[in-house]
């Protein structure tokens, strides 16, 4: 009888459906425990809104000691804030996240300075910062604080008909302002014509397209500033002439350059490159997509600048200074020494062929330790100014020149982009036709198929 059951045919289907389940089971439980261990994801969307950027990931992962960030809620809201927190603790095992019920223990929140809810405190070693928003932005912000402590100042020169760092218009600097203060630098303008030096408290100094000589006083502060061991980013447009409108060639801050080993040729350099024209650029904007090996541009791989009214520079290492290039123009483009004609004849033959060299970073070597002068220089500077920071890597490419000269690399990165809106915009009629579908074609299309399927069976 017994025997009769085992070899029964409802027992062999029960004893497989068993055997199934359990491997289902088994699978289910090993897929489950291997997600929590290794979490993964893929984001999709065209500013990948859903994951951290390179910077944090780089920040967060270049972590020497462990750190906590402390979310401040009410219990029934911590869900508000534990995604977006989820992503910081996969990055390192040195991440810790602790939710904290306001509540519950006001004492807490006091000492932590923290008055509102939804608020996050990035905690490393003895020193609290709390994130001044409650996303990406804001938290990252707060690591930045904790790591680099001290105030670090980016001067911008003015007096000479420079970019201005307050300005909105379309040739102000107001936007990398802004950026900067996402890396969390402080700016200000200094005149280096009544007060011919540098401020102590300036971590980076930056000359933005002057239209106007600087005088002696103010070149010998820059030379002097970077040969003892400052930071410079020298940003010199071509010396065009058209109509009333021209910029002064500053001839001596270019000898200082030259003493560097970078010297400004004036011409303009004009990019046919026929990518650039898919993108809408004119030739009057030179497009680089490949870069050399150097910090500043190694992450920028595979992304794009767009740097208009561009000269070209010749580099070379000079006696106690070496020059690194960072990138050239494209080999369709060419540079006309002519710069008092609004049109260009590409076919002249006093023209020159690329590629050039239109950007490069030095070091300069003081004699003293640790007190390494650094420089940076590019023969534009409208590729900063609001108008066309915003275009691809540009801002990137601003902000990782900064943070090389501020002896900052461990930020350089891809910043995160901004969150995008693509709402679909439709009329009155293709809504029609979508509601028109929906609510009735598709319905109608399954319930012929059932009657037919029905039919068929019968």
């Amino acid at each position: 009888m017994a025997t009769r059951w085992l070899k029964a045919r409802q027992t062999k289907y029960a004893a497989y459906a068993a055997v199934y389940t359990l491997v289902v089971i088994a699978a289910v439980v090993v897929i489950n425990v291997l997600a929590n261990r290794y979490n993964k994801s893929l984001d999709t969307t065209a500013n990948q809104r859903y994951s951290l950027s390179q910077q944090t990931a780089k920040i967060v992962k270049g972590l020497k000691q462990n750190a906590t960030i402390l979310y401040f809620n009410q219990s029934t809201q911590f869900q508000d804030g534990k995604d977006l927190l989820d992503e910081y603790a996969h990055l390192s095992p040195r991440i810790r996240i602790e939710y904290v019920d306001i509540d519950k223990d006001p004492q807490l929140a006091r000492e932590d300075g923290v008055r509102d809810f939804g608020t996050a405190v990035v905690a490393i070693g003895d020193k609290h910062e709390i994130a001044k928003s409650m996303d990406e932005e804001g938290i990252t912000g707060a690591f930045i604080r904790d790591l680099k402590g001290n105030t670090r100042t980016v001067c911008f020169v003015t007096g000479s008909g420079e970019h201005q760092l307050d300005d909105t218009d379309r040739d102000g600097l107001s936007q990398f302002k802004d950026l900067l203060a996402k890396d969390e630098y402080e700016t200000k303008a200094v005149d280096l014509l009544h007060q011919a030096q540098v401020p102590e408290d300036c971590t980076t100094l930056v000359v933005a397209g002057p239209t106007h000589d600087y005088q002696q006083p103010e070149v010998d502060a820059i030379k002097t500033y970077v040969e003892d061991g400052g930071r410079a980013m020298v940003l010199l447009d071509p010396p065009l002439q058209l109509g009333t409108s021209g910029i002064a060639g500053n001839d001596a801050l270019a000898a200082v350059l030259a003493s560097w080993g970078v010297a400004l040729d004036k011409d303009l350099v004009l990019d046919f490159n026929p990518i650039g024209q898919l993108a809408g650029l004119g030739p009057q904007v030179a497009l680089v997509t490949q870069y050399e090996s150097q910090p500043i541009v190694n992450d920028l791989k595979g992304t794009a600048v767009g740097l208009p009214l561009i000269r070209s520079l010749a580099i070379k290492d000079t006696g106690k200074a070496s020059v690194q290039k960072l990138f050239d123009s494209s080999d369709s483009s060419l540079a006309t020494s002519d710069l008092s004609s609004a049109s260009i004849d590409i076919r002249d033959p006093r023209n020159k062929k690329g590629p050039f060299t239109l950007a490069a970073a030095g070091s300069y070597s003081t004699g003293k330790q640790n007190a390494q002068g650094r420089f940076v220089v590019v023969g534009s500077s409208t590729w900063i100014a609001n108008r066309f920071i915003g275009f691809n890597g540009n801002g990137d490419l601003a902000l990782n020149a900064v943070n090389w000269l501020a002896s900052d690399e461990d930020l350089i990165s891809i910043r995160p982009k901004p969150q995008d809106d693509r709402p679909i915009a439709m009329t009155r009629a293709q809504m029609n036709r979508v509601r028109l579908s929906s609510q009735f074609l598709l319905p109608f299309i399954v319930v012929i198929a059932g009657v037919g399927v029905w039919w068929k069976r019968r």
